[in-house]
Formats: structure tokens, C-alpha cells, sequence
């Protein structure tokens, strides 16, 4: 089984999910958005997106159709949350060193 962040490690898998955060699409659309990778490439990203459990597949007559699965999101958002409660003291810390740095500019402009 393919880990959730082995998963959204690669850029073109994590931009397979934020497809898919707008609405589900069939496989041949989404590799209609990614000239550059062939069909088997695609096919190969959605399938480690299915084994990390990220997205649902849905076989509708000759279609596959993906959509995001927001459980298989679980994992990465009980990782985040941890590092989340300190996210406003370092946003804090950079606003007072940009507020003073700022200040230090404006008073080198005055002395000119």
C-alpha cells in the first residue's frame, strides 16, 4: 500500500488531487490535462492515488470515473493539525520582523 505521503509527494499527483477537488472527472479527461505525461503515465499516477486511498474509482460503461475520497485525507490532516497550533506564534514572529524592518526603511529615508 502506497502511503498517503509518498503519494502526494510527486507535483503531478498533487495536481491530479486539486483536479479533482472541483468535481470528479473520467481518466481520459484528466490526462487530457497533462500533454506531457502518456496515457500509461497518467494511468500510472492515478493508480498510486488509488492505492493511498486519495480517490474513488467509478466504472461507468467504457469510463473510469475519479473523484477525491476525503477520508484517505485523514491521515494527512491529523499530521497537520499538529504543526498547525504553532502556525500563528511564527506568522506573528515574521509580521513584528517585517513591521521592524519596515520601520528601519523608512527611517534610512528620512536621512537622505
Amino acid at each position: 500500500m502506497t502511503s498517503v505521503f509518498a503519494a502526494i509527494a510527486d507535483p503531478t499527483r498533487r495536481a491530479v488531487l486539486d483536479l479533482l477537488a472541483r468535481r470528479p472527472r473520467a481518466a481520459g479527461e484528466i490526462g487530457s490535462e497533462f500533454p506531457r505525461i502518456s496515457q500509461p503515465g497518467v494511468s500510472k499516477h492515478l493508480r498510486v492515488l488509488r492505492e493511498a486511498r486519495l480517490v474513488d474509482v467509478t466504472v461507468r460503461a467504457q469510463e473510469r470515473i475519479y473523484s477525491i475520497k476525503p477520508e484517505g485525507l485523514a491521515e494527512l490532516y491529523e499530521w497537520v493539525a499538529k504543526y498547525q497550533a504553532m502556525w500563528p506564534d511564527t506568522l506573528s514572529a515574521l509580521e513584528r520582523y517585517l513591521d521592524a524592518r519596515g520601520a528601519g526603511e523608512k527611517a534610512k529615508g528620512k536621512k537622505r
